[in-house]
């Protein structure tokens, strides 16, 4: 999409948005028979993907999972387009955070923290960590290939006390963040794909060969910095819940691959409770 069509796409964007939450779900309901079934939204893609990874099911539990999975993602774009007029107090409302405290705990103790999330329900209302932290929050991203939506979502997700970063600038960030003794909070997703010529590292995730980032262990256990998992669980439509466990304390130390292997494995228990949650359309076994 160029420039023009770009700015369309914000100007109705903009406008749509400043309805109530509960009217843009009717766009849900709209968007999910054309996602599913026709034309369809990547669904080949999907239905590889879950045939892969949950091979012990039949033909029709797996159609049940992708069903629910496309509901719960036409649901999600509204959610995430919703962010351009969403209040912090609306996301509060909407978010239910259960141990802030844990975070509190580390910003007393004057420490620096890396949080683990993935592509689980809704990452993008994560957002609201500036309310739940007095760290600095940075959350990795990387940036997107086109660049008027690449500047969009940057937007988005910007705001007070939160300072998004790309995957290439990260270390200087830290350094900059300790030189001007501000605390920082690192957000990085779990479950990106490295580039190809970026793999150093493949595990068994989902019954499958997977290459993983080893971005969130190198950084944990270069600075100490305790490694805490962001367990976000959809309660019901436009409502969830987070839960921050913590995974190593001191990772200073631990056998390479450690921190890598327990924040993978912890993401696929999740997923397997609740599947239709991840995002099944992104390619994440392309190599």
């Amino acid at each position: 999409m160029g420039a023009i069509g770009f700015y369309i796409f914000y100007a109705i964007n903009w406008v749509i948005t400043l309805l109530p939450l509960r009217v843009l779900y009717l766009f849900s309901d709209i968007l999910f028979p054309l996602a599913c079934y026709f034309p369809g939204y990547r669904k080949k893609v999907v239905s590889k993907n879950l045939r892969n990874a949950f091979p012990e099911k039949t033909d029709t539990e797996r159609a049940v999972i992708q069903r629910n999975f496309y509901r719960h993602f036409c649901d999600l774009i509204v959610e995430i387009l919703k962010l351009t007029h969403m209040s912090d107090k609306e996301l509060i409302k909407r978010m239910d955070c259960k141990n802030p405290e844990l975070l509190e705990r580390f910003y007393k103790e004057g420490r620096d923290v890396v949080v683990i999330f993935s592509h689980y329900c809704n990452w993008e209302w994560t957002r609201i960590m500036p309310v739940l932290t007095k760290h600095l929050n940075v959350p990795v991203y990387k940036p997107l290939n086109n660049k008027y939506f690449d500047k969009f979502m940057f937007g988005i997700r910007a705001g007070d006390n939160c300072h998004p970063v790309s995957m290439s600038n990260i270390i200087r960030e830290i350094i900059t963040n300790r030189k001007e003794n501000r605390l920082a909070l690192y957000g990085l997703i779990s479950d990106q794909t490295p580039a190809k010529a970026e793999i150093r590292y493949r595990t068994t995730f989902l019954n499958q060969d997977t290459p993983v980032f080893l971005g969130a262990e190198k950084i944990a256990a270069k600075y100490n910095m305790p490694v805490i998992f962001m367990d976000i669980r959809k309660i019901r439509r436009g409502f969830y819940s987070v839960t921050f466990d913590l995974l190593f304390e001191n990772p200073s130390g631990l056998p390479a691959y450690t921190i890598t292997e327990a924040h993978v494995k912890k993401l696929e228990g999740i997923i397997r409770e609740k599947p239709e949650y991840w995002l099944w359309s992104h390619r994440r076994w392309k190599y």
